[in-house]
């Protein structure tokens, strides 16, 4: 993977749940992708991730994309817990 540049302004679009909640979570916009990234894999209840995308300006990645930009040594940010797997 190409250098990416987790300071830049990204753009998180979870997937709908099937289950129905009160508040499902919708768009959200970050002003630094390393926060998208960490909210997207410890915010977001698991069965919203599969299927959401983040957009930066180096592209779009998919929930296994955003769990890729996490788990990278290059990722700024501490990390709270290590990520699920499925």
């Amino acid at each position: 993977m190409a250098a990416f540049d987790y300071s830049g302004e990204a753009e998180l679009f979870p997937t709908s749940s099937r289950i129905s909640k009160p508040r499902p979570m919708g768009y959200r916009r970050f002003a630094r992708a390393a926060d998208a990234i960490r909210f997207a894999i410890e915010e977001l209840p698991p069965e919203l991730l599969v299927g959401s995308y983040l957009e930066v300006e180096q592209g779009r990645f998919n929930d296994e994309g955003i769990r890729q930009l996490y788990e990278s040594p290059d990722y700024p940010l501490a990390r709270r817990a290590a990520p699920s797997r499925r």
